[in-house]
């Protein structure tokens, strides 16, 4: 054979893959309709009508930590936003969109900032190698070791500290999720909000609560701690 066909070979071996990790993915969601629909009738009618989530998940983009499956729910009860390593910043419009949403009008009861073991983020993140655009966003974790680097360095054993630094990046999220006006703002008018921090252990399946909870701002720095907005009055003249 040759090197002509072999490469021709390997296209189309290639394609094929591909065509048919496609179909896989249609033909799962045919036996997931056909399950549902077998259970309750009216299963995705329900579905359709709307949505009355009690917890915001904001997660890692990672595929072996999926909301749903992770706490055993169904859709339509948790609201999700994912990103690599779990980051919540004050720059991050879409988080803040999301978090927005879920909190003023969905009037969601938890927040959850669920990061896991085994992050790759966090791990690239407690190196000096350039990875491209990633770099940038892993500036936020980089921060979060420089804040508990008087304890993240006197772990020498790698797996140990970037645990460690999981965990440490899931209690500072949960911070910044707190300094947000939105969830301050929130905790003014209603008392039932909560923001919660979980570690996921991939290789157990089991959540660790990093027992951070927060339903208001009274652990805050006072810098972070935010007046109430005046309404300007509108006068006539």
């Amino acid at each position: 054979m040759t090197k002509e066909n072999m490469n021709a070979v390997s296209v189309k071996e290639l394609q094929d893959t591909q065509k048919y990790t496609y179909q896989q993915l249609l033909e799962g969601n045919r036996i997931f309709v056909e399950n549902e629909l077998k259970q309750d009738p009216d299963y995705f009618k329900k579905l359709a009508a709307g949505q009355n989530p009690n917890v915001l998940w904001i997660g890692c983009s990672d595929s072996r930590v999926p909301a749903n499956q992770v706490t055993n729910t169904k859709p339509g009860d948790i609201f999700v936003h994912r990103n690599i390593a779990n980051v919540c910043v004050h720059s991050d419009m879409n988080m803040l969109s999301v978090l927005d949403y879920a909190v003023n009008v969905l009037k969601i009861k938890h927040v959850i900032v669920a990061g896991h073991y085994g992050c790759g983020g966090v791990a690239a993140a407690m190196t000096n190698q350039q990875f491209g655009l990633i770099d940038n966003w892993l500036r936020h974790i980089k921060d979060v070791y420089r804040l508990h680097s008087h304890e993240l360095d006197l772990i020498t054993d790698d797996k140990r500290r970037s645990n460690r630094l999981v965990e440490l990046n899931v209690i500072e999220q949960v911070f910044n999720l707190c300094k947000t006006t939105i969830v301050q703002n929130a905790w003014r008018e209603r008392d039932d909000l909560e923001v919660h921090g979980w570690v996921i252990d991939i290789s157990t399946g089991k959540v660790k609560d990093m027992h951070v909870s927060c339903s208001n701002a009274d652990n805050l720095g006072k810098v972070f701690a935010l007046n109430k907005v005046d309404k300007v009055k509108e006068t006539q003249e």
